[in-house]
């Protein structure tokens, strides 16, 4: 049986792009500013520019499309899935939300399909989608001990600082841990190709998670051990291999980021209407 092979990663690649260039923290404050708009508005109009934007981005990185096109492909299947559960479980929500009812498909119950439900369930969809090409964006172009560094400056403790350092260089290291129990699983005749029923592969999968957490876990406590013996926590600031100032450009940034919030928050707090409906 050929094993299968999956070949995307999520952490830094350093391919020299003008975002590369920024400092962690801009970086940072550009990823909590785009999920504080993304959570504050319905707005589909604002939403498809940040999908825009966001794609734009993640093709500004420089990082191949083969890298993360199987975390594209997986986020539009989970968030296609979501939308169908959102249906089922509360199928007039689209009117419930935009007060106006237009048949599109009559079934039986409560279950009709509405143009308003069908209008919030693609809203919702790309709404919670477009937080996915910034958020690789921020991992592909941030290194952890710059970005640990930066958080250190600014005043956070560098004991937090370190832990979300180790965060982020870990994310391979999981995606390893994963690949590698797959393969174990498929030694033992567990099938997890498109031959195989949709259920099965869940299975498989629910099958990867258990050995996956305790595999996590157990490097966990061996990292934590080592730095306990090594002293780590002891001292009240460390010095750091990795570490850039703010520049002109991160000033620029942070600034046009504070301001498209600021309208985006006033713009939400103007509108009477919670979602934005043109027909």
């Amino acid at each position: 049986m050929k094993a299968s092979k999956m070949k995307f990663g999520i952490n830094y690649i350093d391919t020299n792009s003008p975002l590369h260039a920024l400092n962690g923290i801009t970086k940072f404050a550009l990823f909590m500013a785009w999920v504080t708009v993304v959570l504050t508005t319905f707005d589909l109009r604002i939403i498809l520019s940040m999908v825009a934007l966001g794609l734009a981005l993640l093709n500004m990185t420089g990082v191949a499309f083969r890298v993360y096109k199987p975390l594209l492909l997986g986020t539009l299947s989970v968030l296609s899935m979501n939308a169908v559960f959102m249906f089922i479980v509360a199928p007039q929500q689209g009117p419930e939300w935009i007060g106006t009812t237009t048949p599109l498909v009559s079934l039986p119950g409560n279950y009709s399909l509405t143009q308003e439900t069908l209008f919030y369930l693609c809203t919702v969809t790309l709404k919670y989608f477009s937080m996915f090409p910034i958020a690789l964006v921020f991992v592909f172009t941030t290194h952890p001990t710059e970005f640990a560094s930066s958080l250190n400056r600014i005043g956070v403790p560098y004991k937090i600082a370190y832990a979300v350092s180790l965060t982020l260089r870990y994310l391979p290291e999981v995606k390893n841990d994963f690949v590698n129990i797959m393969h174990a699983q498929q030694a033992r005749g567990v099938d997890f190709s498109k031959n195989a029923p949709l259920m099965e592969r869940f299975r498989g999968v629910a099958k990867i998670l258990i050995p996956l957490i305790f595999s996590s876990l157990d490097r966990a406590d061996e990292i934590s051990n080592a730095m306990t013996l090594r002293g780590f926590g002891r001292n009240p600031k460390r010095t750091w291999y990795h570490s850039r100032p703010l520049t002109a450009k991160d000033g620029i940034a942070l600034a046009v980021i504070a301001l498209l919030v600021a309208l985006a928050i006033f713009k939400r707090s103007s509108e009477a209407a919670t979602i934005w409906y043109p027909f």
